[in-house]
């Protein structure tokens, strides 16, 4: 079963079970799926493809609930958290601090990085690599920390 086969599948669960939130964010997922695949003219998503939507609505999500609770809109705010959780459900297990540091010190090897100045060559591997199972934020925090060392 595909990906957007669990999103509906998932959609008529939390519409039996009347759980409006996570109705709200399983819809917003398959509106993004299915806008995708119009946008491309394409059939089906990769899932490499649908990893990266997943994580842009929870990274939107984590955004907005941020600015929210700056702002002291509690209410949005975890109305945001809520429905960021929901879509996380479908993305991959995050690695560990030390998977990570392991994958990128093998990434590094690889391409023969020595400094700052392979940067670009190291984020683009381990972008590719890693999509679904660390953000970039950390990716890139954890590659400046080991090409300075």
């Amino acid at each position: 079963m595909t990906l957007f086969e669990q999103i509906n599948q998932d959609i008529k669960a939390a519409m039996l079970a009347k759980e409006k939130e996570k109705l709200a964010a399983l819809r917003a997922i398959k509106a993004a799926f299915l806008l995708a695949k119009t946008e491309k003219g394409s059939e089906e998503l990769s899932s490499e493809k649908e990893l990266a939507i997943i994580q842009k609505l929870v990274k939107q999500r984590k955004d907005s609930a941020e600015i929210y609770k700056s702002n002291q809109r509690l209410d949005l705010f975890e109305k945001e958290e809520k429905e960021a959780d929901f879509i996380a459900v479908y993305l991959p297990k995050p690695l560990s601090e030390e998977e990570l540091t392991a994958f990128i010190k093998e990434i590094i090897a690889s391409t023969g990085a020595s400094s700052m100045k392979d940067m670009g060559k190291v984020m683009g591997m381990a972008s590719k690599q890693l999509a679904g199972k660390a953000d970039g934020k950390t990716i890139s925090s954890k590659v400046k920390e080991l090409l300075n060392s």
